[in-house]
């Protein structure tokens, strides 16, 4: 199987992580194995634990991560906690998440995650449960406007759900090609020439079929637990709403006191948990964006735990 991925702010995202060489390190999204083959690299005595609910990925990963000290589990990351105390393991020394869709995904057609290329409406990650075509073809109307404008910030998500409904009353709509032009048809001239109109749409159905938002807040805390003193956490995002969510919970986890401004002392006793290792998000350099257009949306933040 060839699956081929460039893993983006790859020298950054592992640097970030403070590799120990004895440590034991988590990928919450192996993918292509590039992150961890590159966390696998700097290890000696130490283990490398990846995961993917993807079963292409993981098995392209275990071969590529067979000469080294690494298990890769085929599970969703926010499985994590149940999955390493499992084998054993109940604290790490750091994790790494690099959210989204693999170059893989995309680009193999008969997954169904790009309107670039005619295929069924899958775009199942786990390639369970339901499918792009069961959210096109039987969600309501209200529900197709609320994942359009929520996970897409798509601002014509009632005319684009309504053409799709109109559609579908004619006849199932089965195919990426044909859910990107009923799209494109139902939003303005001028719309269209800002980019292709589908991508939102396809972001938020993809977000709804794999609960990805879902995730990403239930393993947060998890993965923060599992960390010991002294341990990373790095995540990359690729959008603004799953760097909204990632923003938001590093920063309670930073933050000491929450007594009210006017309090003269501090009476709830509350210290940080955490400190941030990137006062801004860390992103792609123009020589990385050259090579990889891709990478330009990604953004990495990361946080120690200090107690």
């Amino acid at each position: 199987m060839e699956f081929s991925h460039k893993s983006v702010l790859l020298t950054e995202t592992v640097d970030s992580l403070n590799i120990n060489p004895n440590g034991i390190y988590v990928d919450g999204t192996v993918g292509g194995a590039g992150h961890s083959t590159e966390i696998a690299k700097r290890l000696k005595a130490g283990r490398l634990i990846a995961f993917d609910r993807d079963p292409d990925a993981v098995e392209v990963a275990t071969e590529r991560l067979k000469n080294y000290n690494a298990t890769v589990i085929n599970a969703n990351f926010d499985a994590m906690d149940t999955e390493l105390e499992r084998i054993g393991i109940l604290g790490v020394d750091g994790i790494m998440l690099d959210l989204g869709v693999s170059s893989y995904q995309l680009d193999t057609a008969d997954r169904g995650f790009s309107f670039h290329k005619e295929a069924p409406l899958d775009m199942r990650m786990s390639k369970e449960g339901i499918s792009a075509f069961d959210v096109v073809n039987t969600y309501s109307l209200n529900d197709l406007v609320r994942i359009f404008r929520d996970y897409g910030e798509e601002k014509f998500a009632f005319k684009i759900a309504n053409a799709i409904v109109k559609q579908r009353n004619v006849s199932s709509i089965k195919t990426t090609t044909e859910l990107a032009d009923i799209i494109a048809n139902s939003v303005p001239a001028s719309y269209r020439r800002e980019g292709h109109p589908a991508r939102k749409c396809f972001q938020a159905i993809r977000i709804e079929v794999n609960g990805e938002l879902a995730s990403l807040s239930a393993v947060l805390d998890k993965a923060f637990k599992l960390l010991n003193i002294g341990g990373r956490l790095s995540i990359i995002t690729f959008h603004s709403l799953e760097d909204r969510i990632v923003k938001q919970k590093f920063k309670e986890f930073c933050t000491g006191c929450t007594c009210p401004p006017d309090l003269p002392i501090c009476v709830c006793g509350k210290t940080p948990d955490a400190k941030l290792i990137t006062r801004k998000p860390v992103t792609a350099s123009d020589e990385e964006l050259k090579e990889n257009q891709r990478s330009r949306s990604a953004k990495l933040r990361v946080i120690e735990k200090i107690k």
